[in-house]
């Protein structure tokens, strides 16, 4: 399982001109799921989503989690996250999960982090979604239960 995880002070997610999810500070999220994914990768991610310290503690350092912000979180499914642009010009997918598999590791981690009393927002799978963000800091991070970066 791939995740971008970005700090935001705001951001949403809009499908055909309706606003579907919303948060203000917090992380926005973009999941990809791998065709050998499972539950664990989706425990796993959650966890790391959950208490990943890249907010500031009182003397500026990166020291505390979404949690411990009271922050929400916006989870968008993006399987071109699994694109393998290695050789050629057009990405591979053949290492993202099928939609039906895909949706239930998706929706997994979000239970997962609703079960760490975050808010959970999410936009909708399998749809065309604009996504609109701003970054805080910037912070970008990249999570992969595979391998380490």
């Amino acid at each position: 399982m791939r995740a971008v995880v970005q700090r935001v002070s705001q951001a949403s997610v809009t499908v055909n001109g309706e606003i579907v999810g919303r948060i203000d500070h917090g992380l926005m999220v973009l999941l990809g799921v791998a065709t050998d994914d499972t539950q664990a990768d989706a425990n796993l991610i959650a966890d790391k989503i959950a208490g990943l310290r890249i907010f500031p503690d009182d003397d500026g350092k990166m020291n505390r989690s979404v949690i411990d912000i009271n922050g929400g979180v916006l989870l968008v499914s993006q399987f071109t996250l699994l694109g393998d642009c290695r050789t050629g010009r057009r990405p591979s997918f053949i290492t993202a999960a099928r939609p039906e598999t895909a949706r239930t590791l998706y929706e997994a981690v979000a239970a997962e982090l609703r079960g760490r009393n975050l808010v959970v927002e999410t936009g909708r799978f399998q749809e065309h979604m604009d996504v609109a963000l701003v970054n805080d800091g910037p912070v970008t991070l990249l999570l992969d239960t595979r391998k380490q970066f």
